[in-house]
């Protein structure tokens, strides 16, 4: 499975940061997910729902809200109402790139985000929400008194949320309270699923009972018997999110059938598709995938840029050749990250560098990390690059038929 990194424009002008889990092959369909309050993309839960949907066929967009992760902007300048319009605004920037979004999904406050932001979103067909509170105002409940009362009297205050400081103002509170989340659900007229734990001791059962019954028909209910509020649980996340998969098929659109790959090899393809300034359709036998540029210059910031390309091939060619040293030698390897990072500096020859870093888990010793070090700097890509490449080029006639 793979994913991109994505950056695109929220409601406030921030830029958003989110990551795209990918598919094998062509997705069945296009989903965005929301995170729980104060969680972030990256939380255990974010990150194996959207990895359990990618694998059942579904792309996924999960993004921080601005102030989180690596989003722009302030957390004490947000508020319910802003994280809503950064949902809509996430949608408008996957039509834009081609990715139309069919699906929402939200968890905790995320989800009562999802529900908010739904009917602003005509693409979306379909709703799920796991453990999300019917109204709004129940996240106050995670302030303690004292707090609310500084934020009253003086306009905001420090509050510490899931052991993590933050500064809430007076507008963060005074729309939570505004907001009528159960009236929005009400007037929804999407298929709903509401997902929720009998034993949530953060958002308890009751707020899924509210939420089943201010919706319409066609709506289900699932109960994740035992899994706690954040899904830390592999097993329950991968459970959710094939409950959502499974559930939502109804209401998604047909995927196109794949082309039959060619018995040839006919390595990468780049086709141009009408969208944004730079926005191309990728192909490799059976994947399917995007390249671009940032908005920044003129991109729909839909996909990889080339130099993120190359700098990819480096990364992943350095995580496989470490990892297949290891087995072989067998040794106590257990998770390998790589991070590159290319820039341009004008002042030396070459120009081009790509910064690796690399991050071994496990009980090495000194010696088997250095040997590991010593053979990612042997990878084959590593060499491709070091060593230079011939790249000829031909031009074929306008109107020449190809097998690609």
């Amino acid at each position: 499975m793979a994913s991109e990194t994505i950056r695109f424009e929220g409601s406030r002008g921030y830029q958003l940061s989110g990551r795209m889990d990918m598919p094998e092959g062509q997705p069945r369909a296009w989903a965005i997910l929301a995170h729980c309050f104060t969680c972030g993309k990256d939380s255990l839960a974010s990150a194996r729902i959207a990895g359990a949907l990618a694998r059942a066929g579904i792309g996924v967009l999960r993004f921080d809200f601005a102030g989180l992760g690596a989003s722009g902007g302030a957390f004490a300048d947000g508020s319910f109402a802003a994280d809503v319009n950064d949902l809509i605004a996430a949608g408008q920037h996957m039509t834009a790139a081609g990715r139309t979004p069919s699906l929402l999904i939200g968890h905790s406050l995320g989800g009562a985000a999802a529900l908010a932001a739904a009917a602003s979103m005509p693409s979306i067909k379909a709703v799920a929400t796991i453990g999300a509170p019917a109204d709004v105002a129940h996240i106050l409940t995670q302030f303690a008194p004292e707090s609310l009362a500084k934020i009253a009297a003086e306009g905001e205050a420090e509050v510490s949320l899931a052991g993590r400081p933050f500064v809430v103002r007076k507008g963060f509170v005074e729309n939570a309270r505004a907001e009528d989340l159960e009236a929005r659900i009400a007037a929804l007229h999407r298929p709903l699923l509401v997902m929720h734990s009998p034993t949530d001791d953060t958002v308890g059962i009751d707020h899924a009972t509210r939420i089943f019954l201010a919706a319409k028909h066609p709506r289900s209910f699932v109960s994740l018997d035992h899994a706690d509020h954040l899904l830390t649980k592999r097993e329950d996340a991968d459970y959710v999110a094939d409950v959502i998969a499974a559930w939502a098929s109804r209401y998604l659109p047909h995927a196109e059938p794949l082309a039959a790959a060619n018995s040839e090899p006919v390595g990468i393809v780049a086709e141009e598709t009408g969208k944004g300034g730079y926005q191309l359709a990728m192909r490799s036998g059976p994947h399917r995938y995007f390249a671009d540029e940032p908005t920044a210059l003129g991109g729909l910031g839909s996909g990889l840029s080339p130099y993120e390309f190359v700098a990819s091939g480096l990364a992943a060619c350095t995580a496989i050749t470490v990892r297949m040293y290891a087995q072989r030698k067998g040794m106590p390897l257990q998770r390998i990250r790589v991070r590159v990072e290319h820039t341009k500096l004008p002042e030396q020859t070459p120009q081009d560098q790509f910064a690796r870093s690399i991050v071994l888990e496990g009980p090495l010793d000194a010696e088997q990390r250095a040997k590991l070090l010593a053979i990612a700097n042997k990878c084959p890509v590593d060499l491709t690059l070091t060593r230079g490449s011939s790249v000829p080029t031909k031009m074929l006639e306008d109107g020449e038929s190809v097998d690609w």
